[in-house]
């Protein structure tokens, strides 16, 4: 049998992914990157944006037609806990077999093979408070060129930001054992050679890992304690840097910055998501912190991390933002002067806050603010020789 793996959406997903690799690989499937060849099509789905939603959707049909006869198609990710997207698996999409949602990996097997078995179709609701399951295979890809591998320490989120689906699809957070964590990086460390799938260990990977990506919803909200975690992971002896993200500006603080600064092997960089400049936007973002609690934390991070490379994540048109308020956005960008921004356009998620709210900016107006937006940080980047 052969399996087909795509993956959408951010490293979290990535991170699912190599889970959901490392299963097929232990239930005996061959995998490729052809899809027609492939008996099986696993799809990690992301929810964020309505955009990512309805490309995915596009790109379904091309998943669900052709290939090989009695190809089973499999939906799982964030997109796959939407009711609204399981309603429309049931009514449009009936080629899709099995979907569930994030806190049902570790039951991945299980679905598969009740699948194998009965055939028909299994559209589960998963729960959002299951616990994170360890010892569950991993089967990375890594980029020789990169080295890079995502190591996920927690998942779910308890901010409620008014735009985002995050807790609705991915749950309440919870956290890794730190024990299982700090073991998951040691064996990234000391992996000296190119093995292949190796069933006893569980692990596949390529040459000695690199760069090492601890990945949370909010990785400050780890319990029981992040800056602790980062320490240990960063005390190991090797060859290798540790990155993280992402880390939420209302719990990001001093402490964790000097354990940035005096531990081995953190690389000096700091994914900070702002998303608006406007004291106004941000209180209706229920993002949980000013515009000068942020540019204070900015200040202390780069006073104790020598040589600091900060990124950030900026939204424009979210509802009610005015012109001076995106004005206060592209000063906040000046002032700071991130090295890369993430930026998007306001996207009305079905399920939260502001998805209900008015839409006072015109997509005229959002996209001209974005254009704006782009502009000033591509002039930010060239002046800093980015």
């Amino acid at each position: 049998m052969v399996a087909h793996l795509a993956v959408y959406g951010c490293q979290q997903n990535q991170a699912d992914g190599d889970r959901l690799r490392g299963f097929l690989l232990e239930m005996g499937y061959a995998l490729t990157d052809d899809r027609g060849e492939a008996d099986l099509v696993v799809l990690v789905t992301c929810a964020v944006r309505k955009h990512a939603e309805t490309k995915l959707l596009g790109h379904l049909g091309t998943y669900l037609h052709g290939g090989k006869p009695g190809r089973k198609v499999v939906l799982c990710g964030c997109m796959a806990q939407r009711e609204e997207i399981r309603e429309l698996l049931r009514k449009r999409y009936k080629q899709v077999s099995l979907s569930f949602g994030p806190a049902d990996l570790g039951r991945f097997p299980i679905y598969l093979r009740r699948l194998e078995a009965e055939g028909g179709r299994h559209i589960i609701t998963s729960p959002d408070t299951a616990p994170i399951e360890e010892g569950l295979p991993v089967a990375r890809v890594i980029d020789p060129e990169l080295n890079r591998a995502n190591v996920t320490i927690m998942t779910g989120c308890d901010n409620f930001c008014s735009y985002c689906v995050v807790p609705y699809v991915r749950g309440r957070e919870r956290s890794r054992a730190p024990e299982a964590v700090l073991a998951e990086v040691r064996g990234l460390v000391e992996e000296t050679e190119t093995p292949e799938y190796d069933t006893q260990n569980r692990t596949f990977t390529a040459d000695r890992t690199r760069e090492i990506w601890l990945l949370g919803q909010n990785v400050n909200s780890y319990k029981p304690d992040f800056p602790d975690l980062l320490r240990a992971c960063g005390s190991l002896d090797g060859d290798f840097s540790i990155r993280f993200m992402t880390s939420h500006p209302r719990d990001a603080g001093t402490r964790l910055f000097e354990v940035m600064a005096r531990t081995p092997h953190i690389a000096p960089f700091l994914h900070l998501p702002v998303q608006s400049g406007s004291g106004a936007v941000l209180k209706a973002m229920n993002r949980g912190y000013t515009r000068t609690e942020y540019l204070e934390k900015i200040r202390a991070a780069k006073a104790v991390i020598p040589g600091l490379t900060l990124t950030s994540d900026v939204m424009v048109g979210f509802p009610g933002e005015t012109e001076q308020d995106f004005m206060d956005t592209l000063s906040l960008l000046e002032e700071v002067r991130f090295a890369k921004l993430f930026t998007f356009q306001y996207s009305p998620r079905a399920g939260t806050p502001a998805g209900e709210w008015p839409q006072t900016v015109s997509q005229g107006e959002m996209k001209e603010r974005f254009l704006r937006l782009l502009e000033v940080q591509k002039r930010i980047e060239e002046e800093s020789g980015g």
